[in-house]
């Protein structure tokens, strides 16, 4: 594809800091932004296994803590509008309440009823984002559910708990969003730089380490993300 083009259809303002980082190479600069969809392509088989299983077990642990296998549903008059999820600033006087874990139920609830589909606890589970899983590791939630969620990383390094696991989650979230926007993740500043990206490539690593060693050797014949990054350096 020629430059002209290749601006036309992806913008020139997208495409503008490849172009920088190659020196105003343009061969080069569209190697780039392909090999920085590789790159991101190849963090979905992973990024898909850590959600799955933190998905599972954050069930698990929620069913067991409640005694209910329906507890997203159940739950909606329960721990999700706790009397602890509405705060009064100080300074301010102004009363928030958190209803983010509330809302995506009901949100997922709306969806399945619009589309003539039965609500069932699969469903509504099946319906969550990776954002509504991490809420349930903030300060906030995590007191209210007794920090029953941390119990699904039975391999957490001794003094490793609630903070630790969030902010790993946090950084994998927001990598996430970023990839399926088609954000660059091939830069520090202006340089070429894979070095956050294999950062959050440690962070998914971590938590499914955390979760139980073997997944990492479970992973390893899909977990293509070194050597693409590797042959990303390389243009």
């Amino acid at each position: 594809m020629k430059y002209v083009s290749f601006t036309t259809y992806f913008s020139s303002p997208r495409t503008g800091r490849y172009l920088i980082a190659c020196a105003n190479d343009t061969k080069r600069c569209i190697k780039l932004y392909k090999a920085n969809l590789k790159v991101a392509q190849a963090f979905h088989p992973l990024l898909g296994c850590l959600e799955v299983v933190l998905r599972n077990g954050v069930n698990d642990q929620l069913t067991t803590h409640f005694a209910d296998p329906n507890w997203i549903i159940n739950q909606k008059n329960g721990f999700m509008v706790d009397p602890l999820l509405t705060h009064t600033n100080k300074k301010t006087g102004k009363i928030t309440t958190n209803r983010f874990i509330l809302n995506s139920v009901k949100s997922a609830e709306d969806k399945l009823r619009k589309r003539g589909i039965a609500i069932t606890s699969g469903r509504v589970i099946s319906e969550q984002t990776f954002g509504f899983w991490t809420d349930l590791f903030e300060n906030h939630h995590y007191k209210i559910l007794k920090g029953r969620p941390i119990k699904l990383f039975k391999h957490l390094p001794s003094g490793y708990g609630r903070t630790q696991v969030l902010n790993e989650l946090t950084k994998v979230r927001q990598f996430r969003n970023r990839i399926n926007h088609n954000e660059p993740i091939c830069f520090v500043g202006v340089s070429i730089d894979f070095s956050i990206t294999i950062g959050v490539y440690n962070s998914i690593l971590n938590l499914l380490k955390w979760i139980d060693p073997e997944l990492i050797n479970w992973i390893k014949d899909i977990d293509k993300i070194n050597a693409t990054v590797t042959k990303g350096l390389k243009i």
